[in-house]
């Protein structure tokens, strides 16, 4: 006859997951109430790991923005950003160097997938719609397709 084994702390999931890869408080705080019946004893422990220094929101902001930017637009990660919580004061300056090098990536992401400029406009629209879906700006979309911003890019 073995023992039942015992269900690990709320804090050592937490960490547990944290460990794994970062998370915004808002995803982390959806995990664990799954596993607890108290918000507000999450939230305390959220404030705890926040304050040790396991939960950054900036942290995760980071890691975010380092996994999409360079197969994303601008408008795609900050609604990312935006749907895991995360205010846009607090990433503002993440959010300005994303916009400094939106160009940059957008002729990245386009040279990926195409070999040369649209000929005509249905190939034009194909090519405007695929950095329109990734979250590219209109501005960014324009200047790739008339070939500006390929003199940064190797």
């Amino acid at each position: 006859m073995s023992l039942p084994r015992a269900q690990p702390s709320l804090r050592a999931r937490a960490v547990r997951y944290l460990s794994q890869r970062e998370h915004s408080p808002l995803e982390l705080r959806r995990k664990l109430l799954r596993y607890c019946e108290a918000p507000e004893e999450i939230d305390a422990l959220l404030a705890s790991l926040e304050q040790a220094g396991l939960l950054s929101s900036e942290r995760f902001a980071q890691s975010l923005i380092h996994r999409r930017q360079q197969r994303y637009g601008n408008l795609r990660i900050a609604q990312e950003l935006d749907a895991h919580g995360l205010s846009s004061d607090a990433t503002a300056n993440l959010r300005q160097s994303l916009k400094d090098s939106e160009l940059t990536r957008a002729h990245a992401a386009w040279a990926r997938k195409f070999q040369a400029l649209p000929q005509d406009a249905a190939e034009r629209a194909k090519q405007a719609r695929f950095l329109t879906q990734r979250g590219f700006s209109g501005d960014a979309v324009r200047a790739v397709l008339r070939g500006e911003g390929t003199e940064d890019v190797d």
